[in-house]
């Protein structure tokens, strides 16, 4: 089965166990929801790209058609509870400090799959203790989409979380919202200070993702480099496993 083989892969990049075999150099590819779909930026040494499509599989190909893709890490949830919290979760929120409502603890597998969000509210209840948020509950077309094209790509995945990553370009937790403009210049200038430096045309991605989501994505590419140099500290390490057979970690 695929995703075990990725399990294998995943435990042997964490921090305390490194394969030569699985590290390297090429194009990091870091992505990011927006409203419109999704954008993603490359990078190597420096950024290489930025792309924007309405869905991850044709996000993917115009990011590929420029070169092929090494590694992508991506902020959105991979690896659903069965029942209770992810661990990937409570770290990171932990890790992050106030910016911690960042992190939306991911629903079970069975309340996104419910046809309206009472109903999904409801099952989470019973199987977390807590409902979910109507913001949570319609993520969950991007989420199954995510988990669909992870199981048929032969690149590498990895799931991010961009504060996690600025927590950690910064050295402690960020205390100033992205939205804001201090907080946002902040953001910039942490990437920048690790080689990522926007271009003043990013084409469509710039267009139609706010410049929050453009930071974002372009912390998940940072958190990709890291993943493919074997720099990376996943949460938890070493990842859970689900019923879905994926390894639950954030890396950055």
């Amino acid at each position: 089965m695929r995703l075990r083989a990725l399990w294998r892969d995943s435990r042997t990049t964490c921090c305390c166990v490194r394969d030569p075999r699985l590290m390297g150099s090429g194009r990091a590819l870091g992505v990011d929801a927006c409203k419109r779909g999704w954008i993603a930026i490359a990078i190597e040494r420096a950024v290489t790209g930025a792309y924007f499509a309405e869905d991850i599989q044709t996000l993917i190909a115009r990011a590929e058609a420029d070169g092929p893709v090494a590694i992508v890490a991506i902020d959105i949830p991979i690896g659903l509870p069965d029942r209770g919290h992810r661990q990937a979760d409570l770290l990171a929120r932990a890790e992050i400090g106030p910016r911690w409502p960042s992190v939306f603890l991911t629903p079970v597998r069975e309340a996104l799959l419910a046809d309206d969000h009472a109903t999904a509210s409801a099952i989470n209840r019973e199987l977390t203790g807590q409902g979910i948020s109507a913001q949570a509950f319609a993520l969950r077309s991007k989420l199954f989409q995510v988990e669909r094209w992870v199981q048929r790509t032969p690149v590498r995945v990895v799931e991010t979380h961009p504060e996690v990553c600025f927590a950690r370009l910064a050295g402690g937790p960020l205390t100033v919202r992205k939205s804001s403009w201090a907080g946002a210049q902040r953001r910039r200038v942490l990437l920048a200070d690790a080689a990522i430096r926007f271009s003043r045309d990013l084409g469509q991605a710039g267009v139609y993702a706010a410049v929050d989501d453009i930071l974002d994505a372009g912390a998940a590419a940072w958190a990709a480099r890291q993943v493919l140099s074997g720099r990376a500290k996943p949460i938890p390490d070493p990842p859970e496993i689900f019923s879905d057979g994926w390894p639950c970690a954030i890396w950055s």
